[in-house]
């Protein structure tokens, strides 16, 4: 079934952000590659607020509220907005962590969802199932970020000596 196969995602996504970004040190949590990149604090910020105002939001909107303007959203302004970086991961953390446990526990709550009713979205029509997957997605779009982050702060670390013989990045 399309949403006991995507929940198990979910869960497992949960598992693998929460290890990629603990044990980590307060600098690291906090640490920007340039002015561009994210934080690790800050991924984790922007998967909370994504998880409690965007993915579970609009499915709501999508499956129940379908003549309904979806609420907006800034996903890249609440970074700087919302202050991030200034937040604790391990408060931010655990503040994802209970938002994908509420939004399991609300899908698991759906009965008999339409996965293929459509939005009529800014962008054009979307179906419920599209929004279930690209949440899949957008975890593992942010679990290689939280990667990539490991890898450049690592290899600072190990100057003056180069990470060659791990083999291409």
């Amino acid at each position: 079934m399309l949403l006991d196969r995507f929940t198990t995602q979910l869960v497992e996504n949960e598992h693998r952000i929460n290890a990629m970004a603990s044990g980590v040190t307060d600098f690291q949590a906090h640490w920007k590659p340039d002015d561009v990149v994210w934080s690790i604090v800050e991924v984790i910020n922007h998967l909370y607020d994504e998880e409690r105002l965007d993915f579970r939001v609009r499915i709501d909107y999508t499956l129940h509220k379908p003549n309904k303007d979806w609420p907006d959203i800034d996903p890249e302004g609440w970074v700087i907005e919302r202050e991030y970086n200034k937040r604790g991961l391990s408060v931010s953390l655990a503040n994802f962590r209970a938002e994908r446990q509420a939004s399991l526990a609300w899908l698991e709550s759906l009965s008999t969802p339409d996965w293929d009713i459509s939005y009529q979205a800014p962008f054009g029509l979307i179906k419920a199932g599209n929004l279930l997957a690209a949440w899949v997605a957008h975890d593992l779009l942010h679990l290689r970020q939280l990667i990539d982050l490991q890898w450049v702060y690592m290899l600072k670390q190990v100057r003056p000596y180069d990470v060659r013989y791990a083999g291409e990045w």
